[in-house]
């Protein structure tokens, strides 16, 4: 997690897509963005050589089917919904050239995959960081491509920290967070992206889910962050708060990754009401809760314009 200071800064989810596109049975899917590598080049001779042993195993959904391109630099994948409602997609693949090169990472997201839906995508190796030494990117027949992580939420509950405004008038979403010293404090920012004034009081409502979008059980979850620590932000009284159109608010989710004794919790998701009676939100915070069994969440404060 990136350290920034509360209340932090919006982190660009755009930055996650990469240039890449994707097919849905039957049409295209939603987020097409252009051709990759995979698109204007043919299947290897050997596709189990360029996969290692033809297509790879499922992971949460997410299957490898084929690896292209001069240097193995591009990953066909297919992406299937067992949800019955529509889900959007967020999957990071690794890179490992066959001739040691240094893995990287890429990230896929698909805005749509309509239930019990297939949905095929691409996704090309990333270049290496500006001022790195240049790194041979292997060969097509050595190159492995894995699914490293694969982060899903059902696309009405998607956050949207850019685009159109929802028909709610808000949007809610986090950001990357600050992490020092077990400590996490990561914030839920909400802006009124509508047209009329947004009325909001209190401390939002949450709701943590495993990886497999499951409530977590036995979770102590306690208002005012300095319940877990002092000086994060996410303390103080709640106040009435009115925001106006393009006015913003946020609130801070505290914890500790203490492991003590016990199983340790590791939580991807939170789903979030902003107030009673809003249309649910489900972020990705990454709770890693060690054995502390509690999460605190500070009131809504206005967010200062910078």
């Amino acid at each position: 997690m990136r350290a920034t200071p509360l209340p932090p800064l919006m982190a660009v989810a755009a930055a996650l897509l990469l240039t890449a596109c994707g097919s849905q049975v039957p049409g295209r899917s939603s987020d097409e963005s252009g051709p990759t590598t995979c698109d204007v080049t043919p299947p290897p001779k050997s596709t189990a050589a360029a996969t290692g042993g033809g297509h790879g195993p499922e992971t949460d959904g997410v299957r490898i089917t084929d690896v292209r391109g001069p240097a193995g630099d591009c990953a066909v994948f297919q992406v299937t919904n067992h949800h019955d409602k529509p889900f959007r997609y967020t999957v990071t693949f690794r890179f490992r050239p066959a001739n040691g090169a240094m893995p990287v990472n890429a990230s896929r997201v698909l805005a749509f995959v309509a239930p019990k839906a297939t949905v095929t995508g691409t996704v090309d190796m990333p270049a290496q960081p500006t001022g790195t030494a240049a790194q041979p990117r292997g060969t097509a027949d050595g190159t492995q491509v894995e699914v490293v992580k694969v982060r899903s939420v059902p696309t009405e509950e998607a956050p949207a920290p850019g685009g159109p405004c929802p028909s709610s008038g808000v949007r809610v979403y986090t950001d990357e967070g600050d992490a020092a010293m077990g400590l996490r404090v990561v914030s839920l920012h909400l802006e009124n992206c509508g047209t009329d004034t947004y009325h909001i009081e209190g401390y939002p409502r949450l709701s943590v889910l495993d990886d497999a979008h499951r409530k977590v059980e036995g979770l102590r979850i306690l208002h005012d962050g300095s319940s877990v620590a002092g000086s994060t932000g996410a303390d103080g009284p709640p106040r009435p708060l009115v925001l106006k159109p393009g006015e913003r608010a946020y609130a801070g989710l505290v914890w500790r990754n203490t492991v003590l004794s016990g199983t340790s919790v590791n939580a991807p998701y939170v789903r979030v009401w902003a107030k009673p009676g809003a249309a649910p939100v489900m972020v990705t915070p990454e709770l890693d809760l060690g054995t502390t069994g509690k999460l605190a969440v500070g009131p809504w404060k206005r967010t200062e314009r910078q």
